[in-house]
């Protein structure tokens, strides 16, 4: 049985930078762990801070979890792979995801359509412009490069280029977050990793059999079913008490259950829901849009926060983390206060 790695979700910021960043990562590289992950939305940016903490450690893989592909077109988010991947001597892992059309349509002004189709070509124009073989042309329904001189405003003297930089690899992993059924199979055929949302262990045979469907149409030999990579970031909360650590995680459920999405389209409930939670997290949802957040977070249950956190005393903790060994999960991506991550390593 494979060995869990872990590593550390530094998530997105909220109002300013988090203070003990670099000095964290620092005891976590020392301390064996495998990676640092960090995130965007609608504020911090992904790689930014990815280059900055990065660049105070050795050995940790570098991952963006998740860049958000409205954010950036295909050739510029292959260009940071490049430039990460050099200065971070091939530790770098890009993790890209659709994020959801509050986002992409209120932030980056974009229409949220076909997010399947979109992946589909954004991967394969990343890892083209990365192989550096040739110029990079594509003629996709999203995108199209060069520009053809009758799109309206074009002048029609675009031409195919090609990186001016070389890879240090010719392939940069390629991680992809997804939540529903058809996105985690889109993983499996396309990428070389899965990054979860909201992973309980009891719903692992379901998400395999996810998995088994993108790899059975899997068109290319990049990797082999046994090394992709399959995440997910944990919550982790040591206190005396379970409950007092149940109330750190309850308002981070009650924000991605009730305000992250529109009512009509929330991917981080659904999936809350499809582990048996639709009753919890429809009024979860309802408090929160009715601006009852604190009480949308204590209508989280116990139960609930556990099936997807480590929460309580450092023995429970650490108890509790042999429930993820053993399932699909191969990195497990422990999101907390530095002294929880320090409790749950022992």
């Amino acid at each position: 049985m494979t060995t869990l790695r872990i590593g550390i979700q530094t998530g997105y910021w909220s109002r300013r930078p988090p203070a003990g960043v670099v000095e964290m990562l620092q005891q976590a590289e020392a301390a064996g762990l495998d990676s640092v992950w960090t995130a965007e939305a609608y504020g911090s940016d992904a790689f930014t801070p990815l280059a900055w903490w990065g660049s105070h450690t050795s050995r940790l893989r570098l991952g963006t979890g998740i860049a958000q592909m409205a954010a950036r077109t295909p050739t510029a988010t292959a260009m940071h792979a490049l430039t990460l991947d050099h200065l971070s001597g091939g530790r770098f892992v890009l993790g890209l995801g659709a994020s959801g059309p509050q986002v992409v349509e209120g932030w980056y002004g974009q229409p949220y359509r076909r997010p399947l189709a979109r992946t589909r070509e954004f991967v394969e124009i990343v890892r083209e412009v990365i192989a550096r073989e040739r110029p990079v042309t594509y003629d996709g329904e999203f995108y199209t490069l060069p520009v053809g001189a009758g799109t309206p405003g074009a002048t029609g003297l675009g031409r195919p280029l090609k990186a001016t930089v070389h890879p240090l690899r010719p392939e940069v992993p390629i991680v992809l977050a997804a939540q529903g059924p058809k996105n985690v199979a889109l993983a499996a055929e396309i990428a070389d990793g899965w990054m979860a949302g909201f992973y309980a262990p009891r719903a692992d045979a379901e998400q395999r059999a996810l998995l088994d469907e993108g790899f059975a149409v899997r068109a290319d030999e990049r990797s082999r079913p046994e090394d992709f990579e399959v995440l997910a970031t944990i919550p982790v909360v040591v206190r005396d008490d379970v409950e007092s650590a149940a109330d750190v995680v309850r308002p981070h459920i009650a924000l991605y259950a009730g305000g992250m999405g529109a009512k009509e389209a929330n991917f981080h409930k659904a999936s809350l829901d499809r582990l048996g939670y639709s009753e919890v997290t429809d009024e979860v949802q309802r408090l929160y849009l009715a601006g009852r957040k604190e009480d949308a977070a204590r209508a989280v249950p116990t139960e609930m926060v556990e099936e997807i956190a480590l929460v309580g005393p450092a023995a429970k903790v650490r108890a509790d983390l042999a429930r993820w060994e053993g399932t699909a999960l191969t990195t497990l991506l422990a999101q907390g206060d530095p002294a929880s991550v320090a409790a749950l390593l022992g």
